[in-house]
């Protein structure tokens, strides 16, 4: 059994444990090809990590936690994030770890490697899967090295390719992973050649970017691109690039560099490259028989090929409503985000939240009925304006907490893959401060002025007034006909049970934590680590608070169809309204034992309230555990009076888990059916440590 063999010597018998691209570059180098010295570690050496140490039955039960059907796509990423983890954390087995050690000693000492996936199965003529798997560039070292070969081996399960694991034939008894690492080739322009232009079969399409082609790849670096004509080989068009960035080598890795002032709005190739690249695409056609993809790279005047594979039918733009393809688009790079970040706190919210103040002080006294209901189309309009923006803008933004925690895993080495989640926490949530306004208000009351709204319905001028300021502040009608009135009624029933019982909020010492963490990096790597360190922290609170900013302007709708409404007219709900049962429950399901994710640590019992409509949320008691669909933010004020969380909606990324851990409650989520299984009165215990619900009495009917 090889563990690993060198590239030139991959034959069709060894593909099946090298996997397609390693045998790709093979028969790229038989043909007299430029293609980088290196070795593949084959898939041997995977399954017997896999299999001695355990982690074979690990990622198993990581996998069949609950039925693959049903999760969300933040699920799929917590899951990838947990084997990852379990990859980084388990050491490889001694007579393993010596062999490899010493191949890579031999092969790449004082090297700078590219450590590359080649999964067998993985690039086909009728699936290829590009981008799904790890590659990283410019490693240096033994050590480093067979580190980043684990980084692969654990990429068989992102969460691209769990999404694809059906296509890919992902079975944990089958699949496996062998890493191609290639000397580096630092070259000083590198792009993509597809033989066949996805968008017209009669063209070749090229696109090049100074420096490494991990720029392009990644969106980092808009290529500049040319168009050939495939039967003639002459350059149809050529499309300049704006971009004045670059990727070149750093110490450890790569890293993005202003480009220098000779190279901006110069072309990487000349004509005659160009048609160099053209005719390695056209010879590796022929070589494999079918259109193909190929990654290549100058050096001085040197052309390498660094991997073929298939173009395939996936890139032809067939019609369809599989959503897949959109979850790995939010994946943005590093500077990606950091551009995104600006422009969504420095322009969209500034706007939404003027959007929203502006439709705020709209007065329909004075407007006709028919005024009204033009008024409503145009809000209409307006919140579907701004609900194209937070899914094209600040869903995207979210990654940057994915990002960071990837970056704080492989790093740390943590023994918890979420850890990283308590430096991200405290930050300025528009939920915690709305939660602490309430709570000061309830340091208004006193025992007489308890005692007389109980006796009298009657509150004392200054909680009355701090009431009204706080509602106006903080409060938007979603999705429920709940008059003002009504709400603020149900806010006093929650201020007089927050007056009863203080909240205290667990206190973290974040900047204990913060320094632990800058310890792990030298002086010239800590920029990098704070500048990754203050994106997770944006997104933290851009995933909490770009609901709340949304809501705004849903409410400032559903003012208007509640006006409308109220003067008996009957108008159309819109389908954003929330879908909901009134009240009505099916008690045909029952468990005793029901199980979730992990979301918050902790045990709690108590008696569960279900949160099916807006107006549930007043009848919460204190002590109470919160059983629901989802957390929404327009929910959080009720949960400092929560002693668990519980809700349908699984990751650990979501609104509900960011607000219990900023609390210290204990939460599961995922549970499938939580608001059906579990019912309003029900004696529950939440085990936060092993992701167990379990109902303890049951209210329900036969």
């Amino acid at each position: 059994m090889k563990i690993a063999l060198p590239l030139k010597e991959i034959s069709r018998k060894s593909k099946k444990y090298t996997g397609g691209k390693a045998y790709a570059l093979s028969v790229l180098a038989g043909e007299g090809m430029n293609i980088p010295d290196g070795i593949c570690i084959t898939s041997h050496a995977y399954n017997h990590f896999i299999s001695s140490t355990g982690l074979r039955n690990l990622i198993f039960m990581e996998l069949n936690k609950k039925s693959f059907s049903s999760m969300r796509w933040e699920e799929i990423w917590d899951i990838s994030l947990t084997i990852r983890n379990f990859f980084l954390n388990t050491p490889l087995p001694e007579e393993l770890y010596r062999n490899l050690k010493e191949i890579i000693d031999i092969n790449f000492r004082g090297k700078y490697v590219a450590v590359r996936s080649s999964a067998p199965g993985e690039d086909s003529q009728r699936t290829s899967f590009a981008g799904l798997h790890e590659s990283f560039l410019n490693i240096r070292g033994t050590e480093e090295i067979i580190k980043h070969i684990k980084l692969v081996w654990s990429s068989l399960w992102s969460d691209g390719a769990l999404l694809y694991r059906k296509e890919l034939g992902l079975d944990v008894k089958k699949s496996s992973m062998a890493v191609i690492v290639q000397e580096i080739i630092k070259g000083e322009k590198s792009g993509v050649v597809f033989s066949v232009n996805p968008s017209n079969s009669s063209e070749t399409v090229i696109e090049s970017v100074h420096g490494f082609n991990q720029g392009l790849v990644d969106g980092t670096v808009e290529p500049h691109r040319w168009l050939i004509d495939r039967k003639k080989g002459h350059i149809l068009s050529y499309k300049e690039s704006s971009s004045s960035k670059y990727i070149i080598s750093s110490e450890k890795g790569v890293e993005i560099s202003d480009l220098p002032a000779e190279k901006i709005n110069t072309p990487p190739l000349q004509d005659e490259e160009v048609l160099k690249v053209f005719n390695l695409s056209m010879a590796c056609e022929k070589i494999f028989a079918s259109p193909q993809d190929v990654e290549w790279t100058f050096r001085n005047t040197m052309l390498y090929a660094l991997q073929s594979r298939p173009v395939t039918a996936v890139f032809f733009g067939d019609d369809t409503d599989d959503k897949r393809p959109w979850y790995l688009s939010l994946k943005r790079s590093f500077e990606h985000l950091k551009i995104l970040r600006k422009r969504v706190e420095d322009e969209l919210l500034p706007q939404m939240d003027r959007a929203a103040q502006k439709l705020a002080v709209t007065d329909f006294s004075s407007m006709s009925d028919m005024e009204l209901k033009e008024e409503i189309e145009k809000r209409k309009d307006t919140y579907k304006k701004w609900k194209d923006v937070y899914w094209d803008e600040f869903i995207p933004l979210a990654h940057g907490m994915r990002l960071f925690g990837q970056f704080y895993n492989d790093t740390l080495n943590p023994e918890d893959p979420y850890e990283f989640m308590d430096l991200l926490s405290g930050e300025d949530l528009i939920a915690l401060e709305r939660n602490k306004s309430l709570q000061k208000i309830s340091y208004l009351i006193t025992d007489d002025v308890y005692n007389k709204y109980i006796s009298h319905g009657v509150l004392s001028e200054d909680v009355d007034k701090a009431l009204d300021e706080y509602m106006n502040k903080f409060c938007y009608l979603s999705g429920e006909e709940l008059n003002l009135s009504q709400e603020k009624e149900g806010f006093i029933k929650l201020l007089l049970q927050l007056y009863k019982n203080p909240v205290k909020k667990k206190e973290k010492n974040r900047k204990e934590q913060e320094i632990f963490f800058m310890s792990f990096f030298e002086e010239k790597k800590k920029p990098q680590a704070i500048e990754m360190l203050e994106l997770g922290r944006a997104s933290y609170r851009l995933r909490d608070n770009d609901n709340i900013y949304l809501g705004r302007i849903k409410g400032q709708l559903q003012r208007a169809m509640n006006e409308y409404k109220l003067r008996g007219f009957v108008y159309e709900e819109s389908h954003e309204s929330r879908k909901e049962n009134n009240g009505e429950r099916e008690f045909s399901l029952k468990a005793r034992q029901i199980s979730g994710q992990s979301a918050g640590q902790g045990i709690a019992t108590g008696t569960a309230r279900v949160i099916l409509k807006q107006s549930d949320l007043f009848e919460f008691r204190h002590g109470e555990i919160l059983v629901c669909d989802a957390v929404q933010p327009d929910m959080t004020f009720i949960v400092p009076l929560a002693s668990a969380i519980v809700e349908r909606r699984g990751g650990m990324l979501i609104h509900g888990a960011i607000i219990a851990r900023e609390y210290g409650l204990p939460c599961i989520t995922g549970v499938t059916d939580a608001a059906s299984l579990i019912h309003t009165g029900d004696e529950i215990m939440v085990d936060g440590y092993l992701g167990i619900v379990i109902i303890q009495k049951s209210l329900s009917v036969d």
